[in-house]
């Protein structure tokens, strides 16, 4: 790779080395990763948390319209909510409706006053509760300051980006979710991807497959221009696109959005736990794991994912089936 191409391409290779530091921070059992369920089911609540590995429940308006339409569209909200919270051992976050500070200040004392109660309640805000760009922009960080000034834990929802949970941190929130799944979608569809046809939602996104694809395409560009004039080739519209091409503003991923994120919190001591969220296979669950995130929000589905292995079904028939009858006797006295 050329020397330009390689400056352009230098920064993502720290990731394996930075999970391994921050895997490695002590002993102290409060440090341990935490998987929340994003669900508003309690059908899947209730089978998690029987299961022993479920700390809270993560919920948003969309998951609660699935769990009322699996129910004919028929519920008592208010007591479908006092049951999530009463089985859940820990955090439940339940989420405003509305975009404008005032009215999501009001929902969410609403919430936390009509269910703390039964259980832990955390508000869900936007970072940006903004619908255009223009009106509303700060509103969710007015609203995380507003309820943090009164105890009201908030989980800061809809964070794309480091610079967003920055602003969420120092707003007050309790948590911060980056969605990584989203991320990496966005990233697949700015090269034509299409989710159904190209990709599934589940599937994992390769994000160093893409990193080599990218710098190949940018020493093809790079090949084609006058490497003599460095302000020429920086300034190159077909240069500048290649190296934008398959990143978000200078992050690949959903995994290298949270890795930033813990990177951040860590160099400052923010206090915000970060819950990386729109997760959507065990692969992902793992790298998070490797960063050193302190929560990750799963939905069931990859909680059977992280669970299943071809060996693990292989070795358990295998040991079944070479049971001898003496040892069985053991079992039948």
């Amino acid at each position: 790779m050329s020397r330009c191409g390689a400056t352009l391409r230098s920064k993502p290779r720290r990731s394996k080395r930075i999970g391994i530091e921050f895997l490695n921070r002590g002993e102290d059992k409060t440090s341990l990763m935490k998987i929340f369920l994003d669900t508003a089911d309690i059908d899947e609540i209730s089978f998690a948390v029987s299961a022993g590995v479920i700390d809270g429940v993560t919920t948003n308006p969309s998951l609660i319209k699935q769990a009322v339409e699996k129910r004919g569209g028929s519920i008592d909200m208010e007591e479908y909510i006092e049951k999530i919270l009463s089985v859940t051992p820990g955090p439940v976050s339940l989420e405003v409706i509305s975009v404008s500070y005032e009215k999501m200040v009001e929902e969410a004392r609403l919430l936390h006053n009509r269910f703390r109660r039964y259980g832990q309640v955390v508000i869900k805000i936007p970072v940006c509760s903004s619908l255009n760009g223009v009106d509303n922009v700060y509103d969710g960080l007015r609203t995380i300051r507003r309820l943090a000034s009164e105890d009201i834990p908030v989980n800061a929802t809809l964070v794309m980006s480091p610079e967003q949970a920055i602003l969420a941190a120092k707003a007050g929130a309790s948590y911060v979710s980056p969605f990584a799944g989203r991320i990496d979608d966005y990233l697949r569809d700015k090269i034509g991807m299409k989710r159904g046809k190209d990709y599934q939602k589940s599937d994992y996104y390769d994000f160093n497959l893409m990193w080599r694809i990218e710098s190949l395409n940018i020493d093809r560009v790079l090949s084609s221009k006058n490497l003599s004039s460095p302000k020429d080739v920086y300034l190159d519209n077909e240069v500048r696109e290649a190296a934008s091409k398959l990143n978000d503003n200078g992050v690949y991923s959903g995994v290298e959005l949270v890795r930033s994120i813990v990177t951040i919190f860590r160099n400052y001591g923010f206090k915000s736990q970060i819950i990386a969220s729109s997760i959507r296979n065990a692969r992902q669950v793992r790298e998070m794991a490797e960063i050193g995130v302190d929560i990750v929000t799963i939905p069931f589905y990859v909680l059977k994912d992280m669970l299943i292995h071809h060996k693990t079904i292989e070795g358990i028939n295998d040991f079944v089936k070479d049971v001898v009858e003496p040892y069985r006797k053991i079992f039948t006295k």
